[in-house]
């Protein structure tokens, strides 16, 4: 169930039109580069506290989002004062997710968790009937459903241009000999880390998105680098109830990369390489509400549609490429609130896809076909 925000009975912008606030926990990649700046351009939202303890990160936010920016040492600052807030963003590590969800939700806060949002399809479970008992939104930071390529395709599929899909290829993949460090490429499995719980999660949420359910998953998951302690390798084989494979690549290994996608159908094929470019726009500093247009790629970089040749040597017709639109899922997240909208991405669904991705792992540890 969706609460609006005068169903929550929280914050200070409930039922009056005022602007929902947001408290973000964590201000590292996710926090700083993703969650902060799409809530700052969000119409109806405002950015009111950022909870880090790392004295930096704290004058980083400010400088960015003004002197006005509350910051808190600990999330438990905001359970205390829980009736100043609408929002609860979830930005932190991985094994964090679900104490902190939980926390909020029983504080009566809704709350969006970054991907994934637990460590396991039976804890997502258990938050979302949480959340439900609560009357509170729960929702996952699914941003990639709003990346340039993968709405084009969805696009393509809605108008039939490829016929029926036999075969998805959906690949992110990098070129990293060394490993960075950090929880995200830690061994500890209580640290969530890993390719096939980060960029695996997009990868296995795009694929349900367009095909649906999935039937079978098999994997191969290898740690390549020396040094690496978590998987940085990864192949993850779905099949779908429709009848649709998808393969699905996420690596750090990668010396020379494939397309983004290489969707082949009963009557034609699409092809595209290279990345959206808002994650690195993000990066540099650019911002949604100051760039215009965001998200548009050059085109250069179109896509190809055809059937009988290879897009490298000229086959097919070029496609362009719809912008990338990662504001609007704190939009979505925005209307949901206020009783307008929909939950743009469930807790529900995030645990369906992370059914794949615990059955990816006991496949590739034993080397066999798993049943969902």
């Amino acid at each position: 169930m969706t609460a609006t925000a005068t169903d929550t009975g929280t914050g200070t912008g409930n039922g009056t039109g005022s602007p929902l606030r947001v408290g973000l926990i964590g201000y590292g990649l996710a926090g700083s580069v993703f969650h902060a700046p799409l809530i700052a351009a969000t119409e109806g939202l405002v950015l009111d506290t950022v909870v880090t303890s790392n004295p930096e990160r704290q004058a980083q936010a400010r400088a960015e989002f003004g002197d006005g920016l509350r910051c808190a040492e600990s999330a438990d600052e905001l359970w205390e004062r829980a009736d100043e807030l609408d929002l609860i963003v979830i930005a932190s590590p991985n094994k964090t997710h679900v104490p902190l969800a939980t926390a909020a939700l029983k504080a009566g806060l809704p709350v969006v968790v970054d991907k994934p949002v637990a460590g396991t399809a039976a804890e997502a479970r258990e938050l979302a009937a949480l959340a439900d008992e609560r009357g509170l939104l729960l929702s996952v930071f699914q941003n990639r459903r709003w990346d340039n390529d993968f709405r084009t395709l969805r696009q393509l599929l809605a108008d039939g241009e490829l016929g029926d899909v036999w075969r998805f290829e959906s690949r992110f993949e990098r070129w990293r000999p060394r490993p960075k460090g950090g929880w995200r490429e830690s061994g500890d499995p209580e640290e969530i880390g890993g390719l096939l719980y980060d960029l695996g999660s997009h990868v296995v949420d795009q694929a349900l998105v367009l095909f649906g359910p999935a039937v079978s998953v098999y994997a191969e998951s290898d740690v390549r680098r020396p040094g690496a302690e978590a998987d940085d390798d990864t192949f993850i084989a779905v099949t779908h109830a429709n009848g649709v494979r998808s393969h699905l690549y996420v690596s750090a290994t990668t010396a020379q990369l494939g397309p983004r996608f290489r969707v082949l159908g009963s009557q034609a094929g699409y092809v595209k390489y290279g990345l959206d470019p808002q994650e690195a726009a993000l990066r540099d500093g650019r911002r949604p509400a100051t760039q215009s247009p965001w998200g548009v790629e050059p085109e250069s970089m179109w896509g190809r549609v055809g059937s009988g040749e290879s897009p490298l040597t000229g086959g097919g017709r070029p496609l362009p490429t719809l912008p990338g639109d990662y504001p609007a899922y704190y939009a979505a997240v925005a209307a949901a609130l206020r009783g307008t909208g929909e939950n743009p991405v469930t807790a529900l669904q995030a645990a369906d896809a992370l059914d794949v991705l615990e059955a990816a792992r006991r496949s590739a540890r034993d080397g066999v076909a798993v049943t969902l």
